[in-house]
């Protein structure tokens, strides 16, 4: 902003670690509802014999960059959207970047039906993209969420940012975040404008994070 640039600000749901020391650690901050609906998610995505790996860096082979990419490209096709990433980008992160890659598969039978991908950073793990083959109630928050707390717990890293939208992160133990982003439009009178609308929509933003943070699953004690 100093510079010149137009600050915008949004909201993503971030889970912040409160140097617990285990899953159950974290759980006994939340209101003995909230608990007991996260044990149940938990419970239930396992109970038909799901078996979760997290493989990083060289564990993960090409065939389990093929499965997973196909997970991408259903999920892409399933929500009326077109996949932007092609099997190569996977292929390529996973080769020169594999310390910062967390990659999360679902098996049944001995076959994978689901994955999540992960970026690790030094104090955040971010979770991008996910997809399955089979639905079975609750993968996703097992996959995409805890699976990331259970991590984020065991390696001393404070946050994990799961991406954008989604407010039934919250109920996860994921509190509404404000994020930042810096524009810049070289037509005066076209960044004028936007500057007026981006001054509103930050005082709405902080008004939602205000209203969303009364429904976060902490206990009030």
């Amino acid at each position: 902003a100093s510079a010149g640039m137009l600050e915008r600000n949004d909201i993503q749901y971030h889970w912040q670690n409160q140097n617990y020391k285990s899953f159950d650690d974290f759980l006994a901050s939340l209101a003995s509802r909230k608990r007991k609906q996260i044990k149940k998610e938990r419970s239930s995505a396992l109970a038909s014999g799901v078996e979760i790996r997290l493989l990083k860096g060289s564990e993960i082979s090409e065939q389990d960059w093929d499965k997973f990419y196909q997970f991408y490209v259903d999920t892409g096709s399933r929500k009326w959207g077109t996949p932007y990433l092609n099997k190569e980008f996977f292929l390529t992160v996973g080769k020169s970047m594999p310390q910062s890659i967390l990659l999360a598969m679902a098996y049944l039978d001995g076959v994978s039906i689901a994955g999540a991908l992960n970026f690790v950073g030094k104090e955040a793990i971010y979770g991008r993209h996910w997809g399955c083959s089979q639905d079975i109630k609750n993968l996703h928050f097992e996959l995409c969420y805890y699976q990331a707390i259970d991590y984020a717990i065991a390696h001393g890293l404070k946050y994990v940012e799961a991406g954008a939208q989604g407010q039934h992160k919250i109920a996860r133990g994921y509190v509404p975040t404000k994020t930042y982003s810096a524009h810049w439009l070289s037509d005066p009178e076209f960044q004028q404008a936007v500057a007026h609308y981006l001054s509103g929509e930050r005082e709405q933003i902080e008004l939602e994070i205000i209203a969303l943070s009364v429904h976060t699953p902490y206990s009030k004690d």
